[in-house]
């Protein structure tokens, strides 16, 4: 009896595993915007993006909980509470029910782009957390099944797993709807114009919702957007950077258009946001490349060729003063940090 005590007074449990992965933005070239099945996140079509350097979001995850307890989440310092926090951990419970883990999760992260302003944030946090926790739980995912993973917790995470330029081919069901990198020799580069931090005023799962069924554009853009994906991929196959600049304008403008047909019409431009839009097209009728994209939010990236990228930037400054203007090249996909 005394040699037992002895031993459990020795012994301590093993400490859950820490894993933490990191992954950048993307910015959809060729729109996602609705799905099909909320449940499983398929979306209404299939879109093009490119994943953006310098926008990392980094995120550690144990399985370390007590019974009982509840999962534990950290965002940039702050504690989410309601909505937000129970979309991390209905995620959660999806890689436990995968991977056979029963314990509540420590989840801390830290994003370098600002949160719900239409700089796809919700891309990079859910890629990140896809890769972390699957990793802590013990999965083996390929790249596939993780972008599948990541879908769950955010459609457009699918796309931030890789790097470069992504296709995430929409699907019918769980297996079918996945991401894969695009072959891709242009010199791409994206200009970013920050011009709101705020929160957006209406969430993209509520306003998808609300285009989808109201808006009588939808249907019309859905088709369009189809033929445009296939114009894009032409377009980066073979080269032609102003061909990809049209489709890719042209697809950001009709997702916004028929956004803003929806009853009440769904709108999240500013003014800066319409400045800007002239201030892109004044500069390539002067012979500069460069075409406009905004998400759901206010600000616009602007497509271009790398080599004149910082040309763009100084030219956009120039015309629109006490805004934030960034050059992002091409960024990597997801990696597990070391020391997980």
């Amino acid at each position: 009896m005394s040699g037992a005590s002895s031993a459990n007074a020795d012994f301590s449990p093993p400490t859950a595993p820490t894993a933490t992965a990191s992954a950048n933005t993307n910015i959809a070239l060729i729109k996602y915007w609705g799905k099909v099945d909320e449940a499983l996140a398929i979306p209404a079509t299939s879109s093009l993006s490119l994943t953006l350097e310098g926008t990392r979001t980094t995120t550690s995850v144990s399985f370390d909980g007590g019974a009982g307890t509840a999962d534990s989440v950290t965002i940039n310092g702050s504690s989410p509470t309601g909505a937000e926090l129970a979309r991390v951990s209905r995620f959660l419970d999806l890689v436990r029910s995968r991977s056979g883990v029963c314990a509540p999760a420590t989840v801390i992260s830290r994003a370098s782009v600002p949160l719900a302003a239409g700089l796809a944030s919700s891309a990079a946090g859910f890629a990140a957390l896809a890769a972390a926790a699957s990793h802590a739980a013990g999965m083996n995912l390929d790249d596939r099944a993780l972008s599948q993973l990541a879908r769950r917790g955010s459609g457009s995470a699918t796309r931030s797993v890789f790097g470069g330029l992504v296709l995430w081919n929409a699907g019918h069901d769980d297996a079918s709807s996945y991401a894969e990198p695009v072959a891709c020799a242009m010199d791409l580069a994206m200009v970013v114009v920050v011009l709101s931090e705020r929160y957006k005023p209406i969430s993209s799962t509520r306003a998808m919702r609300a285009t989808m069924v109201t808006s009588p554009l939808f249907p019309a853009w859905v088709e369009a957007s189809e033929e445009d994906l296939q114009v894009a991929l032409e377009a980066v196959q073979a080269g032609d950077l102003e061909r990809l600049g049209e489709v890719v304008e042209g697809n950001a403008l009709g997702m916004h258009a028929a956004m803003m047909a929806a009853r009440p019409g769904i709108v999240y431009w500013l003014p800066q946001t319409i400045a800007t839009l002239h201030a892109i097209r004044a500069m390539r009728e002067e012979g500069l490349p460069v075409w406009a994209t905004i998400d759901a939010g206010p600000n616009v990236k602007a497509l271009t060729e790398g080599a004149r990228a910082e040309q763009v930037a100084a030219a956009l400054r120039d015309r629109l003063p006490g805004t934030t203007v960034s050059v992002r090249r091409p960024g990597g996909g997801v990696r597990i940090e070391e020391g997980s």
